[in-house]
């Protein structure tokens, strides 16, 4: 678990993966049409991309010669749930502050 959120925040660090994970938000996409949005090179997008899989942010799936690539919405929101629970945002917090903690 540890490894994986790791992954998942090193993944989120990087601009340009946090702009392809937005481009994925609006819908699936090639990764040349990943690319197309970018002024770096098709190998740069390449790693870019593993690195969002390695950190199952993204999954991609073969359609003919292309590459499918999706955002994998289950593991951002485990990510967002854990990164609450750690810094106690929510119903949670919410009841401590009223019971004098430091949430």
């Amino acid at each position: 678990m540890e490894q994986a959120i790791t992954r998942t925040l090193h993944a989120l660090s990087d601009p340009t993966r946090r702009a392809i994970l937005q481009m994925l938000n609006e819908r699936d996409m090639t990764a040349g049409e990943i690319a197309a949005r970018f002024a770096i090179s098709a190998p740069s997008v390449s790693h870019h991309l593993s690195v969002l899989k390695a950190a199952d942010l993204v999954t991609a799936e073969r359609h003919g010669q292309h590459m499918i690539y999706r955002l994998n919405t289950t593991v951002l929101q485990e990510v967002l749930t854990l990164l609450m629970d750690l810094f106690k945002v929510g119903a949670d917090a919410d009841t401590q502050r009223k019971e004098g903690g430091h949430a």
